[in-house]
């Protein structure tokens, strides 16, 4: 599907001039949803999409977003688009193009919002109006693929924000759509906010994912708080034997077993870990946020050495996302830091990139390491809402993770184990070497932490609050 994606990016472009692509997303069947969930929760989310198909009636339901995939906001989209379109939604999704310097913006504004300096570069006029000119860039291939007045427009993150006031123009009803945020404001996430004020101002609805992500200024307006949520029958999520698991893993040589040489993805060679090895693994991307450095870090300094278990620090071949910029950066960082390892950490520690060219094997190597996995960790500095979490959960697998942001609502008391500094290394090695020397609260964690994610984190749960949301804005 990459490769697929990136040639429709390529047909868009003309002159240089960045032009947004569709992405096709098949429908998905529902049915096999209420087979999993049960009768009464699948009829009320039947019940309330059939409310937002009459509310909608020939209106097309668009999102916009900055990339197709590596990143969980394509990861979503995909699945729920699917979902939408099988109970007959006429739901349809554009990813905008920019060069390198928006999605440096870009990225300094998500960071801003997180709270945190991230390359400390401006957010002044010429970057205001740098944002503006590619967005109006892509303007007329929007007007192009046919949104019209009256369709519902949901516009992803910051890099979509400045499609508003155009969108609103052409008379669509908008929703912006904020994955991130920060618990705590400072003078950062206002500098952030500063920045998209204008365009926010163009929307009528706001979603969140977190209730202490909306800042004051949109605390009156019309916002909707809604949890994301994982697909049980996604290649990420779906059952996987044993066998299969440890053959995925050898493949990638993480594991000792039948290397394939074209998808080797350990960094710098190192051997394969033994199927029998305790093994700690954090997924992420190479974001500075998800503190890939400091779970190495702290697993070298206090757990390494004081029993058997390994790490893997795993993450997406950096090319393959285009719209984050520092992410080759951090997976370098973390490549010289582990090269400067003592030999029995370094021995212990593998970075994993995992390639991105076709989607379905991506998923499934994620799926197996999560599944492989003793325990799980999501050591993030900030987080929106961390799907990997809920990925873990939903396997069965103990986690530990940061008590910031969405993670805070998906690990209450006994599902998981909260770190409330992530920052703190010693508390964090002390956490993971105590609970992997308890097999039993390993189990029980993870069997209570698979019920959480049935009973609130699914995507029967997601549809039923997006349909609900559709309705509302289709009836404005």
């Amino acid at each position: 599907m990459a490769s697929r994606l990136r040639s429709a990016a390529a047909a868009h472009a003309e002159g240089g001039v960045p032009q947004p692509f569709a992405v096709e997303v098949p429908a998905r069947p529902v049915d096999r949803l209420g087979r999993l969930v049960g009768p009464e929760r699948f009829e009320a989310m039947r019940a309330t999409a059939r409310a937002a198909l009459g509310a909608l009636g020939d209106a097309t339901l668009w999102n916009i977003s900055s990339t197709a995939h590596g990143g969980g906001v394509a990861e979503m989209l995909g699945l729920l688009l699917g979902y939408a379109k099988g109970i007959g939604v006429d739901a349809r999704w554009m990813v905008i193009q920019g060069d390198a310097e928006f999605f440096a913006i870009t990225k300094r504004v998500h960071n801003r919002l997180h709270g945190v300096a991230g390359d400390d570069g401006d957010l002044g006029a010429r970057e205001a109006g740098h944002y503006r000119v590619v967005l109006d860039a892509n303007t007329a291939a929007l007007d192009a693929a046919g949104i019209r007045a009256g369709d519902v427009v949901f516009l992803h993150d910051p890099q979509t924000a400045g499609l508003a006031g155009h969108l609103r123009a052409r008379g669509a009803r908008l929703a912006w759509r904020c994955h991130i945020g920060s618990d705590t404001a400072n003078e950062r996430t206002a500098q952030g906010w500063a920045f998209l004020a204008p365009h926010l101002a163009e929307c009528r609805t706001f979603v969140f994912s977190h209730a202490a992500f909306v800042p004051p200024q949109l605390a009156e307006s019309d916002v909707w708080i809604i949890e994301p949520s994982i697909d049980p029958f996604s290649d990420k999520n779906r059952r996987l034997t044993e066998v299969r698991v440890q053959a995925l893993l050898a493949q990638v040589g993480l594991l000792e077993g039948e290397r394939d040489p074209a998808m080797d993805a350990v960094v710098g060679g190192a051997a394969p870990f033994a199927a029998c090895d305790p093994l700690v693994v954090q997924v992420s991307r190479w974001d500075r946020l998800k503190d890939m450095g400091g779970v190495m870090q702290g697993f070298a300094e206090h757990v390494a050495g004081r029993g058997e278990a390994r790490l893997a620090l795993v993450g997406p071949a950096v090319a393959a996302v285009s719209d984050d910029p520092e992410g080759a950066r951090v997976l370098d960082e973390c490549v010289s830091d582990w090269e400067a390892l003592p030999a029995l950490a370094r021995d212990r520690i593998r970075l994993v990139t995992l390639p991105m060219d076709d989607t379905v094997r991506n998923a499934l190597m994620v799926n197996a390491a999560q599944r492989h996995a003793t325990v799980v960790v999501q050591k993030s500095l900030a987080e929106g809402f961390g799907l990997t979490v809920t990925e873990a959960m939903w396997k069965a697998r103990p986690v530990v993770a940061s008590a910031v942001g969405g993670i805070v609502d998906q690990v209450p008391g006994g599902t998981g184990v909260l770190l409330r500094d992530p920052a703190d290394l010693a508390v964090f090695g002390e956490t993971l070497t105590g609970l992997l020397a308890d097999p039993s609260r390993m189990r029980s964690l993870g069997r209570r932490a698979r019920r959480h994610v049935r009973e609130h984190f699914l995507s029967d749960r997601h549809l039923r609050d997006y349909s609900r949301l559709i309705e509302h804005m289709a009836r404005l």
